[in-house]
C-alpha cells in the first residue's frame, strides 16, 4: 500500500520566466529613477545659482520707436507741412551696457561712418577717452585716489582734459561723438545716431559689419518738409530737432507721457497747439536680452502715423494777403519812418474760420521788412475810431440813447484844466453838426462818443465843468467792448495770444475814459479788432476764430484720408439786444462808406462790389515824444449777408497822414478775396 500519491503539475512553457522579467523591470525603472535624482541633485546644488543668474540675466521687454508726424493741409487739401524720410543709422541700448562696450561699438562704428564733431564739448571728448578701459586705468595712476567713486571720476575728467584731449585724432573724435549719442540713450531706447546724409557706402559697409556692433542698426528718420513753401510757416510752427529733444520748461510731463528726451515735439504755434493729434502712436518691439546685450528684437505693433490738421487757410490766397501786407508795408516805410508793420487779419463772420493771418514787421534802424503772421495776435495797437460801433451799442444798452432818440450836437468838449477835445472836422467848433447815432459813426465824431460816455457816467456836461465822473465808467466802456471782443481774448486756436492793454483806471486819470470812448486809450490786436467786426456783421454772436477745420486720417497711400473730427465753431458770448439796435449801428457803417455826408470817412471804399460796410479809424499816438497815427479799418461784406469779415491796421504812421494806405490795402484784399472765394 503506497501511502502517497505522485502528484503531476502541468507548467506552461510561456510562462516560465514571468517572475524574473518582472523583477528585471523594477531594477531598470529603479535605476532610472535614481539617475532622475541624482541629476536633480546635481542641478539644485551644483549649478542651480548659475541657472538662476542665467535666468535672471534674460529679459524680454517691449521697446518704443518713433513714427511720423501728421501732416498740415490747407483748406484745399493741399500739404503745408508733410515729411520727408531719411535712411538713418540707429542705436538701440541694451540693459546695463558697460561704457567700454558702447566704447568699442562706437570704435568700430566711426570706421565705417562720419558724423559731425563740432558741437562735442571737452567734457565729451573726456568721457569718450575714460570710456576706454585701459584709458581708465591709465589716467587713474595719474590722479590722487578717493574713496568717492564719483570724486575720483571728476579728478581723472579733470586730467583727461588738460592733458589728453587736444590730442586725440580727427578719427577717435568721430567716434567720440558716436560715443555721446550712444551713451545718452537710456535701456532698451533707440536713438538715431546719424539721422541723415547716410551715404550709400556707410550703408553698405555698416550692413557688412553689422553683426559685429551690437545694437546697432539701420532705420529710417523723418524730418519736416514744406512743399509749398514757408509763407505761413510763423503760424504754422516748428518742431523740435534731436539735439533739442524735450523743450525743458515741459520735460516731466512729456517723459510722463510716453517720450524719450530726444524725441521731436511741437515747440510753437499749430505744431505745438496740435502736438497730441499730430504725434501718431509709437511702435512696439519685443527685445529680448541676455546678460544686458540684446539678442533678439520682433515688432508688435508697427506704430501709427500721426493724425493730420486741415486749416481754414487757403494757401494761395495767404500768400495774396501777405504779399499785399508785405508791399504796403514797404511802401509806406520810405516816408513814415516810425511805421512798425502793418497786420490784416480775414475771417468768416459767421463761423469764426480764419482765411487769411497777414503781418509785417519792419526793422526802424534798417528798414528790413519781414514775414510776422503772429503779431495778428500778440501785438496790440491804439487802434482809433474803429471801436466806435461798440461804443453806440454800449450805449444803447445801457439805455442813454434809443434807436429812434439819438441826436446830440458835436461840438468841441471842454472841460475845466484840460485843453477842448474835439472832433477832427470840428477843431475850433465852427463846424458843430447835429448828428445821429448812425449818422455820428459816418463823420466818425470824437464829440458824440465822449458824449455818450459822460451820459453813461452820469455826468452832466457843461463847458468848462469839471469832470467829476465816477472812475466806475471805465469798467462800464470796457465790459461792452468786450462783449465784442475788444480788450480781451478772442479765443484763436494759437498759444501766445494777447488781451491788448488797459491803460490806467484811476480816478486821477478820469478824463482818459472819454479818450477811451473813441478808441484813443486802450490798444487791441488786429485779431480782436476782426472778432469785433465779425460779431457786428452776424448780429452778435462772439465766435472764437479757428484755423483747423478738421482732423483727418491717412490713407494706404500715404495721402489725406477720411475726417475725424469736423472742428465746431465755438460761440463765446451772445450779445441779446434788440435788432433795432444792431440796425444803428449796421447803418452806420454803411453811412461810413456809401452816406450822404461830405465827411464820410470811407468813401474810398464805395467802388467795391459787393457792396461793403466798414468804420476807418485813426489814433493819435506817439513814438518817444514824436507824435505819430495809427490807421485802421473794421469792414465786412456784402452788407445784407456778410461772407467775409477784415481787420487792417497800420501803426507808427506820420501825424496828419494824408495816406489812404488802410482803405487801398482793403480793396486789394477784397478783390483777392472775391477771386478765390467766389463760390
Amino acid at each position: 500500500m503506497k501511502l502517497f500519491k505522485k502528484i503531476t503539475i502541468n507548467r506552461d512553457p510561456n510562462k516560465s520566466h514571468i517572475p524574473f522579467r518582472l523583477n528585471f523591470l523594477f531594477f531598470i525603472v529603479f535605476l532610472l529613477f535614481a539617475a532622475l535624482i541624482a541629476q536633480l541633485a546635481y542641478l539644485q546644488v551644483d549649478y542651480g545659482q548659475k541657472f538662476r543668474s542665467t535666468v535672471n540675466s534674460a529679459n524680454n521687454t517691449t521697446a518704443t520707436g518713433n513714427v511720423q508726424r501728421g501732416s498740415i493741409y490747407d483748406s484745399t487739401g493741399r500739404v503745408l507741412v508733410g515729411n520727408k524720410s531719411h535712411q538713418a543709422i540707429q542705436y538701440t541700448k541694451g540693459l546695463s551696457v558697460a561704457s567700454s562696450k558702447m566704447y568699442e561699438v562706437a570704435n568700430k562704428l566711426g570706421e565705417y561712418l562720419t558724423i559731425p564733431t563740432d558741437t562735442l564739448t571737452d567734457r565729451n571728448l573726456a568721457d569718450y577717452y575714460l570710456a576706454g578701459a585701459a584709458n581708465l586705468k591709465s589716467v587713474a595712476k595719474k590722479v590722487k585716489t578717493s574713496s568717492d567713486d564719483d570724486v575720483l571720476y571728476a579728478r581723472e575728467v579733470a586730467y583727461a582734459e588738460k592733458h589728453i584731449i587736444n590730442n586725440l585724432t580727427a578719427t577717435q573724435k568721430n567716434a567720440a561723438a558716436i560715443y555721446y549719442k550712444m551713451s545718452s540713450a537710456y535701456s532698451l531706447s533707440t536713438v538715431n545716431i546719424k539721422s541723415t546724409g547716410v551715404t550709400s557706402t556707410e550703408l553698405a559697409e555698416i550692413g557688412e559689419h553689422q553683426s559685429e556692433m551690437p545694437g546697432i542698426k539701420v532705420g529710417t528718420s523723418w524730418t519736416r518738409s514744406y512743399p509749398n513753401g514757408t509763407d505761413l510757416s510763423s503760424v504754422l510752427g516748428t518742431v523740435t530737432t534731436e539735439k533739442q529733444g524735450l523743450p525743458s520748461d515741459n520735460i516731466k510731463t512729456l517723459l510722463a507721457e510716453g517720450y524719450s528726451r530726444d524725441d521731436s515735439v511741437g515747440q510753437s504755434q499749430l505744431e505745438k497747439q496740435y502736438e497730441n493729434v499730430l504725434r501718431g502712436t509709437k511702435s512696439q518691439t519685443e527685445v529680448k536680452t541676455q546678460d544686458g546685450v540684446i539678442q533678439k528684437e520682433v515688432k508688435k505693433y508697427g506704430g501709427q502715423k500721426g493724425d493730420n490738421i486741415q486749416l481754414t487757410i487757403n494757401a494761395k490766397f495767404q500768400k495774396k494777403v501777405q504779399n499785399i501786407i508785405m508791399s504796403a508795408a514797404k511802401s509806406v516805410g520810405s516816408g513814415n519812418p516810425y511805421s512798425p508793420g502793418a497786420y490784416a487779419v480775414v475771417l468768416n463772420p459767421k463761423t469764426g474760420a480764419v482765411y487769411a493771418l497777414a503781418g509785417a514787421s519792419r526793422d526802424l534802424s534798417t528798414g528790413k521788412v519781414s514775414e510776422n503772421a503772429l503779431g495778428t495776435i500778440n501785438q496790440s495797437f491804439v487802434m482809433g475810431s474803429v471801436v466806435k460801433g461798440a461804443t453806440v451799442m454800449g450805449a444803447l444798452q445801457d439805455g442813454v440813447i434809443t434807436p429812434t432818440n439819438s441826436t446830440l450836437t458835436d461840438t468841441p468838449i471842454k472841460l475845466a484844466g484840460t485843453a477842448a477835445k474835439t472832433s477832427w472836422f470840428n477843431k475850433t467848433g465852427s463846424t458843430s453838426l447835429t448828428l445821429n447815432a448812425s449818422t455820428a459813426m459816418e463823420v466818425s465824431s470824437n464829440s458824440y462818443m465822449m458824449q455818450l460816455a459822460m451820459k453813461e457816467g452820469n455826468f452832466n456836461y457843461a463847458s468848462g465843468k469839471a469832470l467829476t465822473m465816477s472812475n466806475s465808467i471805465f469798467s462800464k466802456l470796457r465790459g461792452y467792448f468786450n462783449e465784442f471782443g475788444l480788450g480781451v481774448k478772442t479765443g484763436i486756436d494759437l498759444p501766445g495770444e494777447a488781451s491788448g492793454y488797459e491803460g490806467s483806471s484811476s480816478q486821477s486819470q478820469i478824463g482818459k475814459a472819454l479818450d477811451l470812448s473813441y478808441g484813443n486809450y486802450d490798444a487791441y490786436t488786429t485779431i480782436q479788432v476782426a472778432q469785433y467786426i465779425a460779431t457786428m456783421a452776424n448780429g452778435g454772436s462772439r465766435i472764437a476764430p479757428h484755423v483747423v477745420s478738421a482732423i483727418t486720417g491717412t490713407k494706404g497711400d500715404g495721402t489725406q484720408g477720411v475726417v475725424k473730427t469736423n472742428m465746431k465753431s465755438r460761440v463765446l458770448n451772445t450779445i441779446d439786444v434788440p435788432s433795432s439796435y444792431f440796425d444803428v449801428v449796421h447803418q452806420g457803417y454803411w453811412d461810413v462808406v456809401h452816406g450822404s455826408m461830405t465827411q464820410k470817412t470811407g468813401s474810398a471804399l464805395a467802388g467795391i462790389s459787393p457792396a461793403v460796410a466798414a468804420k476807418s479809424g485813426t489814433a493819435e499816438t506817439f513814438h518817444g515824444t514824436t507824435s505819430t497815427e495809427t490807421l485802421s479799418l473794421a469792414t465786412y461784406a456784402p452788407y445784407k449777408n456778410p461772407k467775409v469779415a477784415i481787420a487792417i491796421v497800420f501803426p507808427g504812421m506820420n501825424d496828419s497822414t494824408t495816406s489812404k494806405i488802410n482803405m487801398t490795402t482793403a480793396q486789394e484784399i477784397y478783390s483777392a478775396f472775391w477771386k478765390y472765394y467766389s463760390k
